[in-house]
């Protein structure tokens, strides 16, 4: 994400303010909450650096409406923006270092029938949804193969407090949930292929 975190331009923020209100007052105000509002979505789905992301947001909106973009709201184009910059934050070397290897949670997402969503585009919903505390444990008890697993989930144990046979409870659970949530996803993906709004059984 190569411009993450470029600067707002004077005009580009002149444009985004009279855009949410003409009154400068009440503009400032709307920013404020526009921002508020970001950062609370950023936050809530663990996103890597939320205050820059939301900025990030905001940079790109601004820039949208400089180049005479027509937007009826920008309120939900935002939104939309969000959603880009969510998925680039989680492709961050950072976030890649601390989500760690997660081939074997990917398996969890082999559809269950022809033509699903993209089983990456599911994981990522269903792992974004997760507390970060969640997430954060399921993709480190995934980490490395043989022997460097037993030792990797062994410290992680020892982080948490708990046993080896906590953890591995702890981790089976949100592997459960996290198997239903992408098992969903796929059932949605299917119902709106189908066209009519439900999913029919294979």
């Amino acid at each position: 994400m190569s411009n993450f975190g470029a600067s707002l331009s004077g005009s580009g923020l002149g444009r985004l303010l009279e855009r949410l209100d003409p009154d400068p007052e009440r503009a400032a105000l709307a920013y404020e909450s526009l921002r508020r509002t970001l950062l609370s979505f950023f936050n809530w789905r663990g996103a890597w650096a939320p205050d820059a992301c939301a900025d990030e947001t905001l940079d790109r909106l601004a820039a949208r409406l400089e180049q005479g973009l027509a937007v009826a709201d920008v309120r939900p184009f935002a939104r939309g923006i969000a959603r880009l910059v969510l998925l680039e934050s989680y492709r961050r070397p950072e976030a890649r270092a601390a989500r760690a290897d997660e081939r074997e949670l990917t398996r969890l997402a082999s559809p269950p029938q022809p033509e699903p969503e993209p089983p990456r585009e599911c994981l990522e919903r269903c792992l974004a949804e997760l507390p970060a505390e969640g997430r954060d444990l399921i993709l480190r008890y995934y980490v490395n193969q043989g022997r460097l697993k037993i030792e990797n989930r062994r410290r992680l144990a020892a982080e948490l407090g708990t046993s080896e046979g906590g953890l591995r409870s702890r981790a089976q659970r949100l592997r459960d949930g996290l198997e239903r949530c992408i098992n969903r996803c796929l059932g949605e993906a299917g119902a709106t292929r189908n066209g009519d709004g439900t999913h029919k059984d294979v």
